[in-house]
């Protein structure tokens, strides 16, 4: 019996070695090609901007310096309206990897000997089998040790390392009837089910941070323009100053925004918030922007309003409102708050064309953009609106106009009021 269960476990070992080591050898095999190509294309694309960098500067594409920097390389380069100039040798017919980038102005593409990365595959299987005979020397030890005891349904074993080799993270949710084993898939499910929600998660907030972070970023760089423009005025500088340091802050709180929208938080932090105070703060903020466009802010209707929300979630939505009229806009942008008997509207409006025929059904959808933007503007902005609690509707496509519901929060004093261009 021990001797064929030391067999059994032996056998077991091998297989387990192979059905992880040749789905690893072939994503070894993959990633070293994915990683060249990847290598290729970077080249491409920097070589591609400094090509462009000269074209603006009205400058003959340096054919030497770009032999000196790409030594190992046979790069093609296209400018519109030149001939296509060639650098480098080509590489042996069938060895040839070639990776290009585009642009109005042409394209370039680059190619290399794939010899180099076939010896690198050819190493790294090397390693692989190595590693895998020390492993099967390992198993003879441990299975020589513990074939005593084991008794554990080594087939079974043996198909979720073959699952687990595969790289499938989805739970299996299989069960053996052994109490021990049943225990630990249990355990394993769940965290494949915490990894994959973590890892969705991560993935949404760093497209999510890279976008709103985007706004309070542009603001800052307003309002230092103001402070160079004004770099002989002591008093304005100090203002601009002051309003700078006022972005950096908004600028932190927007990580905070973020990082508890992330963690499922905002919720808790909804509480009452002087509307006057944050649509101030927004007007005060892109009154430089829309001046320069030679544009007016309007803000008219009800004061003294009081909503449930959070300040900076109130303010990352009015301010990508503003931001995307400042773009995609024209005439006064007008906002006007006002309260009815469930809310505390906040109508944000221009001038403008509007939104295109058909596009306004769509205008909340993630990467759905009418303006070569990236469509994540309005989706963030509705869903920060939503977990405070509110609702983000465009009321109008056309001039477009957007409104923010909040609720009341009842502590509130109404007075009805309209002011010019700010």
């Amino acid at each position: 019996m021990r001797r064929r269960l030391l067999s059994s476990m032996l056998l077991v070992a091998v297989i387990a070695v192979l059905l992880l080591g040749v789905p690893l050898a072939v994503v070894v095999v993959r990633l070293i090609n994915d990683e060249a190509a990847q290598e290729l294309r970077a080249e491409a694309t920097r070589l591609l901007i400094g090509v462009e960098y000269s074209v603006s500067q009205d400058q003959p594409v340096d054919s030497r310096q770009i032999g000196q920097n790409y030594p190992d390389r046979y790069i093609q380069v296209y400018v519109r309206g030149n001939p296509l100039l060639m650098v480098g040798t080509p590489p042996p017919a069938g060895r040839e990897m070639t990776e290009e980038a585009r642009s109005e102005i042409g394209y370039v593409r680059i190619g290399r000997d794939s010899a180099q990365i076939e010896q690198d595959i050819h190493a790294r299987l090397v390693l692989t089998i190595a590693l895998a005979v020390v492993a099967l020397g390992a198993a003879v030890g441990l299975a020589t040790v513990t074939s005593r005891r084991l008794t554990l349904p080594l087939q079974e074993l043996t198909k979720i390392a073959e699952r687990l080799g595969s790289g499938d993270a989805r739970p299996s949710r299989h069960r053996y009837g052994v109490p021990e084993l049943d225990l630990v898939a249990e355990v394993l499910d769940r965290s494949a089910l915490r990894i994959s929600d973590l890892l969705a998660r991560e993935r949404d907030f760093a497209t999510d941070a890279s976008h709103q972070l985007r706004t309070p970023l542009t603001g800052l760089t307003m309002r230092l323009e103001e402070i160079v423009g004004a770099a002989s005025e002591p008093a304005i500088v100090r203002e601009e100053g002051e309003a700078a340091i006022v972005q950096v802050e908004r600028l932190t709180a927007v990580i905070d925004e973020l990082l508890a929208a992330a963690r499922r938080q905002r919720h808790a932090q909804a509480g009452p918030i002087d509307v006057d105070d944050v649509v101030g703060q927004q007007i005060t903020e892109w009154e430089p922007a829309f001046r320069r466009a030679q544009r007016s802010l309007v803000l008219a209707g009800d004061r003294g309003l009081s909503a449930l929300g959070t300040t900076g979630g109130l303010s990352q939505v009015l301010s990508t409102l503003m931001e995307n009229s400042l773009k995609h806009g024209d005439g006064s942008l007008t906002i006007n708050t006002s309260s009815t008997g469930m809310s505390v509207v906040i109508e944000v409006a221009d001038e403008g064309r509007g939104i295109p025929d058909g596009l306004g059904p769509k205008v909340f959808e993630r990467s759905v953009s009418g303006g070569g933007g990236t469509g994540l503007g309005l989706t963030l902005a509705r869903a920060l609106v939503a977990a405070d609690g509110g609702r983000l509707e465009l009321v109008k496509p056309r001039p477009a106009t957007f409104a923010i519901f909040l609720r009341h929060s009842h502590e509130h004093r109404r007075h009805r009021v309209v002011s010019g261009p700010a």
